[in-house]
């Protein structure tokens, strides 16, 4: 199985990055970190620089048809950047087109709305985007987790780091994963 992580070449919040990574690789998995720039990520801890992570391909050189899953880490800069890119926008949805599962945290659910994947979708998120999802025909609920299957492709969604640990446990049964 590949795994795309899809983000903006900075401000992904460093552990909504390393933790479900981390979580895809003890399950034996190797994802690829798939961003609108070549190089490498910076990744923030909260408003503070954080480490850089190498880039293994870009939304322009990567072809979807190619992973079997998406995951889009939070922050806050990191959504709002990857939602005003056309190609990060369509990476995303050609997931939803082909019925791929989507794993989304915190902020990220702003890519989603831009992708117009959320309408009759129930996800969660960080508070502040309640309001964004509803509007974009959502519902909005305010859990740990949520197991969306009310589309075509199953998507969960987590409000915040503190969900992490209930996020990665969803992403990987709704990814077929378990640890080796």
């Amino acid at each position: 199985m590949r795994i795309a992580f899809v983000m903006a070449h900075e401000g992904v919040e460093q552990i909504e990055l390393t933790s479900p990574w981390q979580a895809l690789v003890e399950t034996g998995e190797t994802p690829q970190l798939i961003s609108t720039r070549p190089g490498s990520v910076q990744a923030f801890h909260h408003l503070d620089k954080a480490d850089t992570f190498p880039v293994d391909d870009t939304v322009e050189g990567a072809s979807p048809e190619d992973f079997d899953a998406l995951v889009l880490p939070g922050g806050v800069a990191n959504p709002d950047a990857l939602r005003m890119d056309r190609r990060a926008v369509a990476f995303v949805k050609a997931f939803f087109d082909a019925r791929k599962p989507v794993a989304a945290i915190c902020h990220a659910p702003w890519s989603l709305i831009e992708a117009g994947v959320v309408r009759g979708r129930t996800m969660t998120s960080w508070p502040s985007l309640r309001t964004d999802l509803r509007n974009a025909g959502a519902t909005w609920v305010d859990e740990r987790v949520v197991v969306c299957h009310e589309g075509p492709s199953a998507l969960v969604t987590s409000r915040k780091p503190d969900d992490l640990e209930f996020f990665n446990d969803a992403m990987l049964r709704e990814f077929g994963k378990v640890a080796v």
